[in-house]
C-alpha cells in the first residue's frame, strides 16, 4: 500500500538525508532514493523538480518548527529580544541532528557558478526572515521595515554561520554569541535613538519589556556586529 501524500514527501527528504549521512550530499542521486524506497523516479517527480528542491524541503521543516514553537503562551511572555531568539534557535535546532549534512547542503549552494541555486537561495532567507518576523509580532512599515529585515537576516545568518561550526553541548556557544548579538543591538539602538527613558522598566535579567529597537548588522562570515541603524518595533498593545 502506497504512502499517503504528504508522508511520502516526507520520507523522500528523510531517505537523502539518510543516504548523504552514510556518503555525503553531493553523493546523493534522485534514482538512489527512489530505490530505496520503493518508488519510481516519476514518484520522485510529483513532489520534487530535481534534487535542490529537497534542500528548501529540509528547511521548510526548520521555519515549521520554528513557527510551532511561537504558538504557546509562553512564547507571548517572552520580551521582544528573548523572542527573536527562541525562534532562531528553534530554527537551528530543527536542524541539528543532521548538521553536518546540512553543512554540506549549504556548501553544495555556495559553489561557483551555481548562480541558478544562490540566488533563488537569497529568496528564501527573506521568507525564513518574513516568517520570523511575523512569529515575533514585528508590525514596522515601509524604510523602517526594510532596515528592520536587513538587520534580523544579518544577525540570523551570522547565527547559522556560527552555529555550522558548533560542537558544544546543546548549541551553546551559539546560543551565547546570538544572545550578545541580540543585547549589542538592543543597547546599539538605545545609543542611535536615546535613552530607554521613554520604554518600559528595564528587567536586568531579561532585558526591555518593551520592543528592542535595532541598529545592527552581523558580518556572517566574521560573527562581529556592525551598526547600520535599523528599527525594529513590536506589535503594540
Amino acid at each position: 500500500m502506497k504512502k499517503s501524500t504528504l508522508d511520502l514527501r516526507g520520507a523522500i527528504v528523510d531517505k537523502a538525508v539518510a543516504i548523504a549521512e552514510r556518503s555525503n550530499w553531493e553523493a546523493v542521486r534522485l534514482f538512489d532514493v527512489a530505490a530505496e524506497l520503493d518508488i519510481s523516479l516519476d514518484d520522485i517527480r510529483v513532489f520534487f523538480r530535481e534534487k535542490e528542491d529537497l534542500v528548501d524541503a529540509w528547511f521548510d521543516r526548520a521555519d515549521s518548527r520554528m513557527l510551532q514553537t511561537a504558538e504557546t503562551i509562553e512564547f507571548l511572555s517572552l520580551s521582544p529580544r528573548e523572542r527573536l531568539h527562541h525562534l532562531i534557535m528553534a530554527w537551528l535546532d530543527a536542524l541539528t541532528e543532521h548538521r553536518h549534512v546540512t553543512r554540506q547542503m549549504i556548501g553544495a549552494k555556495l559553489e561557483p557558478g551555481h548562480l541558478h541555486i544562490q540566488i533563488p537561495a537569497i529568496m528564501r532567507i527573506s521568507r525564513t526572515v518574513q516568517w520570523m518576523r511575523e512569529a515575533a509580532h514585528r508590525d514596522a512599515m515601509f524604510i523602517r521595515r526594510a532596515l528592520e529585515e536587513t538587520a534580523l537576516t544579518a544577525i540570523y545568518l551570522a547565527a547559522f554561520t556560527h552555529w555550522m561550526r558548533d560542537a558544544s553541548e546543546n548549541s551553546q556557544r551559539t546560543r551565547d554569541f546570538l544572545a550578545q548579538a541580540l543585547r549589542r543591538a538592543e543597547s546599539l539602538d538605545r545609543r542611535v535613538y536615546g535613552s530607554a527613558s521613554q520604554e518600559s522598566p528595564v528587567d536586568t535579567a531579561t532585558g526591555p519589556t518593551s520592543a528592542p529597537e535595532f541598529s545592527t548588522a552581523v558580518n556572517p562570515s566574521t560573527a562581529q556586529v556592525e551598526p547600520i541603524t535599523v528599527k525594529m518595533q513590536a506589535r503594540s498593545g
